[in-house]
């Protein structure tokens, strides 16, 4: 997946958009790094397709503010033994 950077940068968008997908879904599913993940996001697709670019921060903005919640139920998770 390390050939054109744009269309990755496209596909990764669509991806987290279709599934709403977090950064690390998007690195695993795509064999590539968080930080590529992040830059393809904020600072190559921007560029090239706007209106994608805004679709998927708004995904990425949900998750964010959802990132503490999901953080305190893997804990509970892990000390309950589910």
């Amino acid at each position: 997946m390390k050939g054109n950077m744009e269309e990755r940068a496209c596909q990764l968008a669509l991806y987290i958009i279709e599934n709403k997908a977090t950064v690390r879904a998007a690195a695993q599913k795509f064999k590539i790094s968080k930080s590529t993940v992040h830059k393809d996001l904020s600072e190559r697709l921007p560029a090239f397709n706007r209106p994608l670019y805004l679709q998927a921060k708004q995904v990425l903005e949900e998750n964010k503010a959802e990132r503490h919640i999901r953080g305190g139920l893997a804990t509970r998770k892990k000390y309950k033994g589910e």
